[in-house]
């Protein structure tokens, strides 16, 4: 081979060489290209499919031949039966308005002659029976009511008579005739209840304008004890056992309905904490304090209570100086209930108590005033048992054991 050829052929393999080198480069410059002009003209290529519809639909425009085609109509049912309206459609009829009315006269001391609303609350119907259904609501409601009236849940007011009442719990029962009763309501068990469990208040807040208001919320607290002065004397007489919710419960919601998520009545509201600094703290009675009340209401008119037949003092509301100069207690004794008065033959005085004796233990449970001794007796003791009283008179401390009655016997 020449030169010549040797020449040619050296050339031909190196041009054949530098194509395959500036080829990779011009194709990832391709490359980028594409996909600068892509993402600065995202519109620039679009679907082929819609080009086409488009194209089409604009040459049948021009040609007159586009088809209308009618817009498809659909029904949109929005669903807002929940749970929480499901209990209020099944109870809310079972909760009533509650009219105290009450003789009115002009002159102080006059004899009335008209009539007219005290005040409204609330109550819940909770039995039909021989036809008469019956009504809890709170004591306070109808106090001092001449008559009392109901308010149905479509308007209808329907006289009501007070069938039994008791200050200690705020609670009583009305009677009424059942015809015009659509829903009773059902009890359920409060003993069961737990902190943070859902609850919802119904009742007439504020009067009949806005009855059968619903409120939703939860169990704030279970055992909750609370001072009531029910002879309004500025000390307290009793402590009511109640549940706290924060569900609203406002004037007029007393003696309403705090009802579970299974519909069921769990409490009867009965008060709330209403200070400028509180919010959402509101009371209500459980269903298992009631349901004996009301039984004892229907068939008694009153609350079987046993009587122990003696007027008393708490021993703190006392000043100190008494203790040992009028009561002559020892100076150890700080604590107690003294005795001011005795009913004639009452289980006390058959007992031998006497004034002044001051009584420190019950059944051997201390008793530190006034509100210990009564829910003692009212909440531990039946009528006919046997209670033991431990006692002091003057610096000797004494034990006797009195038999329960009945009140008056």
């Amino acid at each position: 081979m020449g030169y010549y050829d040797q020449h040619v052929k050296d050339k031909n393999k190196k041009q054949k060489g530098n194509r395959g080198g500036y080829l990779i480069p011009t194709l990832i410059g391709l490359a980028l290209a594409g996909f600068i002009v892509l993402v600065a003209f995202p519109n620039l290529f679009g679907n082929d499919r819609q080009n086409l519809a488009a194209i089409e639909e604009r040459e049948s425009r021009q040609n007159g031949n586009v088809d209308r085609m009618p817009a498809e109509v659909r029904n949109v049912s929005v669903n807002v039966s929940t749970e929480i309206t499901e209990i209020v459609d099944g109870v809310a009829e079972a909760v009533v308005g509650v009219i105290n009315i009450q003789h009115a006269s002009f002159w102080q001391n006059e004899v009335a002659s008209e009539e007219g609303e005290a005040g409204t609350g609330s109550g819940v119907i909770y039995k039909k029976e021989n036809g008469r259904a019956y009504v809890v609501t709170n004591y306070h409601v109808i106090e001092g009511a001449t008559t009392v009236e109901v308010s149905l849940v479509d308007g209808t007011r329907v006289p009501a008579e007070v069938l039994g009442e008791d200050p200690w719990t705020d609670l009583a029962v009305l009677v009424m005739e059942d015809s015009l009763v659509t829903k009773v309501a059902t009890f359920g068990n409060s003993d069961n209840v737990r902190t943070g469990e859902p609850v919802i208040a119904i009742g007439n807040p504020l009067g009949l304008q806005f009855s059968g208001s619903v409120t939703q919320g939860i169990i704030s607290g279970t055992d909750r004890s609370i001072p009531v002065d029910i002879d309004r004397d500025g000390n307290p007489d009793w402590h009511a056992d109640v549940m706290q919710t924060d569900a609203a419960i406002n004037p007029g919601n007393s003696g309403g309905a705090l009802v579970n998520i299974q519909g069921q009545v769990i409490g009867v509201n009965s008060m709330k904490i209403a200070q400028e600094a509180v919010e959402g703290i509101g009371l209500s009675i459980p269903a298992n304090t009631v349901i004996p009340i009301i039984n004892d209401l229907e068939e008694f008119g009153e609350v079987q209570r046993p009587y122990f037949g003696v007027s008393i003092g708490s021993l703190a509301d006392i000043p100190s100086y008494h203790w040992q100069q009028t009561l002559k207690l020892p100076n150890d004794v700080n604590y107690g209930v003294y005795i001011t008065n005795i009913a004639g033959n009452s289980p006390a005085s058959r007992a031998g108590l006497q004034q002044y004796d001051v009584i420190v233990e019950l059944d051997g449970d201390p008793i530190y005033d006034v509100i210990e001794l009564r829910k003692h007796l009212y909440n531990e003791k039946q009528v006919g048992e046997e209670m033991n009283v431990t006692f002091y008179r003057g610096r000797e401390r004494q034990n006797t054991s009195i038999q329960l009655t009945e009140s008056g016997y």
